[in-house]
Order: structure tokens, then C-alpha cells, then sequence
């Protein structure tokens, strides 16, 4: 993203237009500095909008249009009132919401690893506001690299509980 005039760091109305806030993700030297967090809450992701054409790309990516997600007048009588991101999609911004938050040096490449454990304890209603919080559980070294262990805890902004939490695994390759 490139700052202008009208876009300072943190400008939450202007991610509202389509720009994500600038955020500064935490830096660690090197896994060796990593390891020293385990246990930290390294902090949170910008706020994300998540629209209606963020939803209907991923139902139409995944060949899951269910209409809870992708029909807004139907989903207006619904159980939840208006149409709801899918649950896999909240998951898969991990990736870009994690790498806000989380910046390790001296690595040569990084790969989504899996996931021990993911729960949807609320639905994302289309038009919220996601954020993702980061909490470092584990540095396991291994020959070439580290697996690393973090909890991600997604809310909604205004939300009373999380919308989805997961922890997540990643390969940071040297």
C-alpha cells in the first residue's frame, strides 16, 4: 500500500474504503529471538472488512454457495439476519492477518504447516470488521528450520466472543 496525503498509518476509515491499516509487525532477529516470545501475545491484526464480494469469491472458489452466504435477501429471514462469511474463509486469512503481526529475519520461506485445532464459536456477519490476535505457543527446531505454534483468536469488532479460533501451524525454513 502506498501512503498518501489522505491515508496515515492506522486511518481505520480509509481501510473502510478498501486500504488496509498500516500495521507494524512485531520483528524477531532470528528464530533463536522467536523462541524467546514463546508464551507472548505478540498482538493484533489490523481491522479487515469483510463484504459481500469477498464472500461470494470464496463461495465461488470453494463451490460452496450456500445461500446463508452468497443470497442477501433470502438471508435476511435467516437465523442470522443478513448473509455470513464461511467459516474455512475466516480460517484462511490467517495467512495475511498473522503476517501483520508476526515478522521473523533470516528466514528463507515460511509455509502453512496445518492446524491442530479450529472452532467457529460465532458467525462473521457480512460487513463486519475481523481482526486476528497472535499468541506464540511453541518454537519446535528441527533440522533446517522450526515448526512454530501460535493460537489466532479472530473476533469481530463489537462482538461478544470470538468468531473463530485456531491454532495454527507454520515451517519457517532457513
Amino acid at each position: 500500500m502506498i501512503l498518501t496525503p489522505e491515508l496515515s498509518i492506522g486511518d481505520r476509515s480509509a481501510h473502510i474504503r478498501g486500504y488496509p491499516e498500516v500495521m507494524t509487525a512485531r520483528q524477531f532477529a532470528s528464530l533463536e529471538d522467536l523462541e524467546s516470545a514463546v508464551g507472548t501475545h505478540l498482538g493484533y491484526s489490523s481491522w479487515m472488512l469483510i463484504d459481500q464480494t469477498r464472500v461470494d469469491t470464496f463461495a465461488e472458489a470453494t463451490d460452496d454457495p450456500q445461500w446463508i452466504h452468497v443470497d442477501p435477501e433470502r438471508a435476511a429471514a435467516g437465523p442470522f439476519g443478513t448473509t455470513i462469511a464461511h467459516g474455512y474463509l475466516t480460517l484462511s486469512l490467517a495467512v495475511p492477518l498473522v503476517a501483520e503481526v508476526v515478522d521473523v529475519a533470516g528466514v528463507a520461506m515460511g509455509v502453512n504447516y496445518g492446524t491442530n485445532k479450529v472452532r467457529f464459536p460465532a458467525p462473521v456477519p457480512v460487513g463486519s470488521m475481523l481482526r486476528a490476535g497472535v499468541t506464540l505457543m511453541a518454537v519446535d527446531r528441527f533440522d533446517g528450520g522450526a515448526q512454530v505454534t501460535l493460537d489466532v483468536a479472530f473476533e469481530i469488532e463489537g462482538g461478544t466472543k470470538p468468531v473463530c479460533v485456531a491454532q495454527v501451524l507454520y515451517r519457517f525454513y532457513t
